[in-house]
């Protein structure tokens, strides 16, 4: 029983170390300028994607695709931003794509949908 229960506790620490060595995006998010991708190990990633809205991150390939015309009370909100000499700093809509080595997609929306029934 006791060689059992040290065989399931050696177990459950290999896999579970197994799991940390594999990155996982977590979760994306745009800024004007900047690409943040978050991945399971806790590691922030970031890219300039205006320059390059697409290429290479942390071992993935990404994507970027800006919304282009937002929704209007956005589209005004961003105009009032922008004229109160805030320009930039709401950040854009938009998707982002990313790809590991083995063909796995993760999709990210940023800014991510807000839940209101929490």
């Amino acid at each position: 029983m006791k060689n059992a229960f040290l065989a399931l506790i050696t177990l459950s620490a290999l896999s579970g170390c197994a799991a940390m060595l594999v990155p996982t995006p977590q979760s994306a998010r745009l800024s004007d300028q900047t690409l943040s991708l978050v991945l399971n190990t806790g590691e922030v990633c970031r890219v300039q994607w205006r320059a390059a809205p697409e290429g290479e991150l942390c071992g993935f390939g990404y994507r970027v695709t800006e919304v282009a015309k937002p929704n209007v009370l956005r589209q005004m909100f961003t105009g009032l931003t922008a004229a109160l000499g805030a320009e930039g700093s709401v950040p854009p809509q938009g998707e982002v794509v990313v790809t590991s080595a083995a063909g796995l997609t993760y999709r990210f929306v940023s800014p991510p949908p807000v839940d209101l029934n929490d």
